[in-house]
């Protein structure tokens, strides 16, 4: 009977997107396109390869989804259709984005909903969530060999948006500013050990982030910062810190945030009492008053506009 039940569900909601693509077929759209669109490619498609193999695509989408990836679209003058939100770790508020939001871990419905004719996902969609949404629009996942990139992905979705002349323009900008910024940072650091902590709200634990973090792994790379030895050592992306290994943490420069809401969020109070215990206190940094909080918004993502405004906070907390 549950099995029964599961069928019809599914079974209902590929007629849901059947009846949004008819309605989008015959319907007259007077939106402004989040792309844009001409007439001689009105309709047209073409192959690309992701991930995941081969998929066909509009030439000049027009309603695109941009699960995780939407920092990128907004870098390139593209309003995605819905923004990905995630009960744990919340959605990316400094985009300041006004559509609909979509739970990754709930009902598609609200994707369905937003009828896209492309969707695009990075790293965080293995093949079963990438089946689901190919039945909802084209879905393009990211190759996994540019997910360390920034200027990669960014590239890889303006080629996919038929739009690869606006990249030059946003990439020079922001190559600039991280030149310019790990110039100052030179001078004013040089090779003082950072390392970045993060305040798991459900657990109450404190994750270290790893020097290849997707998150937060550019201020090594492109500002140039000199890891601690713990995350210099890391092959994992992020990995909790034990109350053994806690006190070894003697990195002259720690970043903290937590991993949902805000610093006063009610419902961080438990878990940000961490920062209170006194094997926290006892760190070098911590004594040395060189411990800043960040907001988890731009700091939990690792993509072009919340890199430079990671950029500009630790401009603001290290160059004097």
């Amino acid at each position: 009977m549950a099995r029964s039940r599961r069928m019809l569900a599914v079974g209902m909601t590929l007629l849901l997107v059947l009846a949004v693509g008819l309605t989008g077929c015959g319907a007259t759209n007077n939106e402004t396109p989040a792309v844009g669109q001409t007439d001689s490619n009105e309709g047209k498609t073409r192959v690309v390869k992701g991930e995941f193999g081969d998929v066909t695509i509009p030439v000049k989408p027009n309603k695109v989804a941009g699960i995780y990836v939407e920092d990128y679209l907004q870098a390139l003058g593209v309003t995605p259709v819905v923004q990905w939100y995630h009960p744990n770790w919340g959605k990316q508020d400094y985009l300041g984005l006004n559509v609909p939001t979509f739970d990754t871990t709930g009902s598609i419905e609200p994707l369905v909903a937003a009828g896209p004719d492309l969707i695009i996902v990075d790293g965080g969609a293995d093949v079963a969530k990438y089946e689901l949404y190919s039945k909802v629009a084209p879905t393009y996942r990211l190759p996994e060999a540019v997910l360390q990139s920034p200027p990669e992905i960014l590239r890889k979705i303006a080629d996919v948006l038929g739009i690869p002349e606006k990249v030059e323009s946003v990439l020079a900008e922001y190559n600039q500013k991280m030149t310019d910024a790990k110039a100052k940072l030179d001078k004013a650091v040089g090779e003082q050990t950072v390392a970045v902590v993060r305040i798991n709200v459900g657990d109450k634990s404190l994750a270290l982030f790893g020097i290849n973090n997707r998150y937060t792994g550019n201020i090594y790379s492109e500002l140039g910062l000199a890891p601690h030895r713990f995350v210099k050592e890391m092959k994992e992306f992020q990995a909790v810190l034990s109350e053994e290994k806690l006190p070894e943490l003697d990195a002259d420069h720690l970043i903290v945030f937590p991993s949902n809401g805000s610093w006063t969020s009610e419902e961080n109070k438990e878990a940000v009492k961490l920062l209170d215990s006194p094997l926290w206190k006892s760190l070098p940094a911590v004594k040395n008053g060189h411990v800043y909080k960040a907001e988890r918004t731009h700091w939990q993502s690792g993509a072009i506009t919340a890199n430079k405004m990671k950029t500009d906070d630790v401009l603001k907390w290290l160059v004097k």
